[in-house]
């Protein structure tokens, strides 16, 4: 996922300003069944540090030990982890070993992309079986360029290629700034999400006083600029306000996030979807549809934390299209 990337790219930067050098791992392959799929992957650094990981924890340990060649020669390999016997899991998977050292260059499209909200795709050469081999490595195409993040020359046809696209990163819009609005930032934050906090004028707020915010900003449906919504946006309607909720809502019909979502009682929502139909006649039955309110799965929630993890469950349902259901009920594979 982006925001994977998006950490590893940061520590990269960090570990260079202290002449550490890094090593990247890579799930490209996997026979049977796994904890995390392919497209995973983990930063080594040489001081031991790693951040990301390509398992459930079991798996890092090894990683980092086979990482120790690619420090000292620089030469890509491949690993290879069979879960069946170690860890009771159905399969094996294939680890690209490489060193990580992108150029500059590649860092600043990279910054612009995620800034841009813009895809990438990554493509990985790879072997299906253990050992070091010269012409395997990962490239990332982004706005017509190509980068490798080995420094590999890209002329070997390979024997396996791994290709990823990278939407942008998900995004979530607080309209409201709350102390539930507070704890819906640190869970979301947690699950990898940007996140924007937008606060009332009359009491604004600071990005200090929401842990893991990427913005916040005071503003009203009549002057916030609503172009940055797109596919990989979600909103939460939640001003404790009824005026306010209308507002948002009135603002919000021209547009299709990926989830839209309203704080409070049934009684609430039916009446500010009569309210919106009286202000605008015209309003369209999807949009109508699209608005979940009250927001959030039926977990038994109390407190603001626990809301939180139902909003943030009901979110990952409908973005993923699944309906939920308790896994020891789930025929298949449990996870997607």
């Amino acid at each position: 996922m982006m925001h994977e990337l998006k950490h590893i790219v940061s520590a990269y930067k960090k570990a260079k300003e202290m002449n550490l050098k890094s090593v990247l791992a890579t799930v490209v392959d996997l026979d049977g069944s796994s904890y995390r799929k392919p497209g995973v992957r983990m930063l080594i650094i040489e001081n031991g540090n790693m951040i990301g990981a390509v398992s459930g924890g079991c798996v890092e340990k090894e990683v980092l030990r086979q990482a120790q060649s690619v420090f000292l020669d620089g030469r890509p390999k491949m690993m290879t982890y069979d879960g069946r016997y170690r860890l009771g899991c159905e399969g094996v998977i294939y680890i690209l070993i490489e060193k990580f050292t992108p150029k500059d260059e590649f860092i600043i499209k990279f910054d612009t992309a995620l800034i841009n909200r813009e895809p990438l795709k990554i493509k990985s050469k790879y072997i299906k079986e253990e050992g070091v081999y010269k012409d395997i490595g990962s490239f990332v195409a982004m706005g017509g360029n190509k980068f490798s993040l080995s420094g590999l020359m890209d002329i070997a046809k390979p024997q396996n290629l791994y290709i990823q696209e990278l939407r942008p990163c998900f995004k979530l819009i607080i309209f409201g700034a709350e102390h539930d609005a507070v704890q819906l930032c640190k869970l979301a934050f947690a699950t990898g999400w940007e996140v924007e906090v937008v606060s009332g004028i009359s009491e604004p707020k600071t990005i200090e006083n929401f842990p893991g915010a990427s913005s916040c900003v005071s503003s009203t449906a009549e002057t916030y600029d609503f172009t940055s919504i797109d596919s990989e946006t979600a909103i939460m309607v939640m001003t404790h306000s009824f005026s306010n909720d209308l507002k948002w809502l009135l603002a919000l019909k021209d547009y299709n996030p990926a989830y839209l979502g309203l704080l409070g009682p049934v009684k609430k929502r039916e009446s500010l979807i009569s309210q919106l139909l009286e202000y605008d006649p015209n309003i369209s039955e999807k949009f109508i549809d699209s608005i979940h309110g009250p927001a959030g799965l039926n977990i038994g929630s109390i407190t603001s934390q626990e809301i939180a993890i139902s909003i943030i469950a009901e979110i990952l349902s409908v973005i993923r299209n699944q309906t939920p259901v308790s896994l020891k009920e789930k025929t298949g594979n449990i996870h997607v």
